[in-house]
């Protein structure tokens, strides 16, 4: 049984993708938006199949014994996942269905299928099919005298019911001789997943890929009568990733079970619930499925391409842009060195321009002055700014060193491939080692001046990813603080050198002494609270799990600690619980933005400590990868950020509650005063630099 102190990881999780799926309900969101909403669900929802339901039904191969160390039953976990999801499933088609689509008609925009396609509208899709589509068709036969078949991770078939004499037809689906199977596979890969048909009388229409290939589906197999088809997906188990879920014996005992599976196993077999049972046992057997690998969905598969949905120059249907704002403490100087020797500088994504981070690697990168420069790459963007400056850093004679995590979750390839990249152009490049993940958003510049060294350092909660740095909230510093500089050196050293020897006074560095410092600033509000004097704790972060953190936080609840959590995606504490987390309140803001930032703020008797870093408080974090936080010196700066939590935390049009039962209620207060934080914020911003 779950201990009623912690949620479970995996059903809070679920609970915050359905707060993204709220998004696409709420009819205040642009339409073309919540279809995006609808795709950022989809996307997530794969993500956790491929690694988290993968992770929890590896642990099945584990004997009866190893299962009861376990603080939860798998197959009771596993049986309340497939339950919960097929419910927000269920919700995700009404919404689409009921809400989404009519809108797109009012606005005159029309998905249409190869039912209600015109005859026209059939003759312009058959050219377009019989030129381009059909030679790029892959299908194939089922036949359970060969070896099972394989289908590809996240892509999307046509399972196709052949009927061999013509006068033959099937009320129930069943399995007969007189009947062949195949499958199809959907190429969105090369034509996209919508197509858009010509506009009439000031309509406009776009059909799904998967569509039009039903409509044609006879030139595909030749010969036979087409008697029905269904659409099929299967995820896959992403078993790279089970060292970064699970560790010690029971890690070994998962990959000693593992070892006897092929990779890549089924970890969900999605299909049209429309499906007759005879039909999917067919797929069943021809695939070698079990029942636990099958979950029922809709017509249509893989909704994250509702990315790529054309958007036919709506504009009113979208967002309106939020141009970034200026950095008025960049801008006033002849070089952003001269602004961060002048004063520490603060900058908030998406709110603020990435270029600022571009150009302080460009400047870099040209100046004379600069000696070196080290960097953290976990995530960068598709043909990366941030890497081009590193290579001009190069050829200008620099030494450039870059740490370049591997292991980075479905960006491995991209980070390989960037490694290369860096290496051939002559950077030093370093590479993840066994049992650590380096998740820190660091860069060090070292700069003479008059004949004395300095450190430039950047650190950040965000990647260095121009991309997502339009879409992602996140913070960052800059600041020629010589003590920072000397410790983010001391961080380069271990990465590069592999000394753990190294000590930390002004940055908190996991696995090093975050968690202690973490602890003892918990430890120091417990203190004060049994003094009588005031004692508070506000904490912002994307995900809470690690017990240890958790359960200090519910001794400062019980010592009188007043603990205020803004918290995006999983959060394992239960507050409100009696006598174990009273004082504490926890609400979650899901936007236009993804929130991303972490920061730590601590009463401290009146004199606020205010931390930010790259990392939750989860224990992969704080245990088993490279994290960096960092103390806030500069008053301004601590007073803005404090700004941006008291605005986050009075947020009562996009914030939700998370209680006992996480119903994700929103937060009604004051509705006569609308504060919506993220926009809140952003004029906050532009205020604060005259933009």
């Amino acid at each position: 049984m779950q201990d009623v102190e912690f949620f479970n990881r995996e059903l809070s999780w679920l609970s915050f993708n359905y707060r993204v799926l709220q998004e696409a309900n709420d009819k205040s969101v642009p339409l073309l938006e919540r279809l995006k909403f609808l795709a950022i669900y989809s996307s997530n929802l794969d993500e956790f199949f491929r690694v988290r339901v993968a992770s929890l039904r590896s642990l099945l191969v584990l004997k009866s014994k190893s299962q009861k160390k376990l603080r939860f039953d798998p197959q009771s976990l596993l049986d309340e996942i497939k339950l919960r999801v097929s419910e927000h499933q269920e919700e995700f088609g009404k919404i689409y269905r009921e809400k989404i689509i009519p809108e797109l008609n009012k606005n005159k925009v029309f998905i249409i299928d190869e039912k209600t396609a015109t005859e026209e509208q059939v003759k312009y899709l058959e050219s377009f099919f019989t030129e381009k589509i059909l030679r790029e068709i892959n299908s194939f036969y089922l036949d359970r005298e060969k070896e099972a078949a394989f289908l590809h991770n996240k892509s999307i078939y046509l399972a196709v019911c052949l009927s061999l004499k013509e006068n033959l037809s099937s009320e129930n689906g069943e399995e007969s001789e007189n009947y062949k199977y195949a499958l199809v596979e959907i190429p969105t890969d090369r034509f996209g997943r919508f197509i858009t048909l010509p506009e009439k009388d000031g309509k406009k229409y776009v059909i799904f890929l998967d569509d039009v290939i039903r409509l044609f589906l006879e030139k595909i197999f030749p010969g036979y009568i087409i008697t029905s088809n269904y659409s099929v997906k299967l995820t896959r188990d992403a078993e790279l990733y089970i060292d970064d879920e699970f560790s010690g014996n029971l890690l070994q005992k998962i990959k000693k079970g593992l070892a006897k599976r092929s990779t890549g196993v089924p970890s969900r077999f999605l299909f049209d619930k429309s499906m007759p049972k005879p039909f999917q046992k067919v797929l069943r057997a021809e695939m070698d499925l079990k029942k636990d690998d099958l979950m029922e969905g809709g017509r249509y598969h893989n909704y994250n391409d509702f990315f790529s949905f054309p958007d036919f120059g709506l504009d009113k249907l979208k967002y309106k842009p939020m141009l970034p704002a200026i950095c008025n403490a960049i801008e006033s100087e002849k070089n952003i060195f001269e602004a961060i020797t002048k004063k520490d500088i603060f900058l908030s994504f998406p709110y603020q321009s990435y270029k600022y981070v571009i150009q302080f690697l460009d400047e870099a990168a040209a100046d004379p002055d600069v000696k070196s420069i080290k960097i953290t790459l976990y995530r960068v963007a598709s043909d990366s700014l941030v890497l081009k400056s590193l290579v001009r850093a190069v050829k200008n004679g620099k030494d450039v060193t870059a740490f370049v995590e591997v292991k980075a979750r479905f960006d491995e390839e991209t980070n390989f491939s960037s490694a290369e990249y860096l290496q051939e152009a002559g950077v030093k490049v370093h590479f993840s080692f066994p049992g650590l993940k380096v998740h820190s958003k660091l860069c060090l510049v070292e700069r003479v001046e008059e004949n004395k060294t300095h450190y430039y350092t950047y650190l950040a909660t965000g990647n260095f990813n121009e991309k997502t740095a339009g879409i992602y909230c996140d913070h960052a510093l800059f600041t020629k603080y010589y003590e920072i500089g000397q410790e983010a050196q001391a961080v380069f050293d271990f990465l590069t050198t592999k000394n753990d020897e190294q000590e930390f006074r002004h940055l908190l560095v996991a696995s090093f002494n975050m968690r202690k410092a973490f602890n003892d600033l918990i430890d120091k509000e417990i203190s004060n609270a049994a003094e009588g004097k005031e004692a508070k704790i506000t904490i912002k972060l994307n995900s809470l799990e690690d017990r240890k953190i958790i359960k200090r936080l519910y001794q400062a609840s019980q010592a009188g600690v007043q603990i205020r959590i803004i918290v995006r995606g999983i959060c394992c504490l239960v507050p409100g619980l009696k006598d174990v987390s009273e004082n504490i309140k926890v609400t979650s803001v899901v936007d236009r933005y993804l929130e991303h930032a972490r920061i730590y703020v601590f009463h401290n008797g009146g004199n606020k400590l205010v931390y930010i870093a790259s990392a939750d408080w989860m224990r992969r974090n704080l245990s088993r990868r490279i994290e960096v936080g960092f103390q806030i010196y500069d008053d301004d700066i601590k007073e803005f950020i404090l700004e941006v939590v008291k605005i986050q935390e009075t947020d009562n049009v996009k914030s939700r509650i998370i209680d006992e039962m996480q119903s994700n209620q929103y937060v009604k207060s004051n509705p006569d005063k609308p504060v919506r934080s993220q926009y809140k914020l952003y004029e906050f911003i532009k205020s604060m630099n005259g933009s």
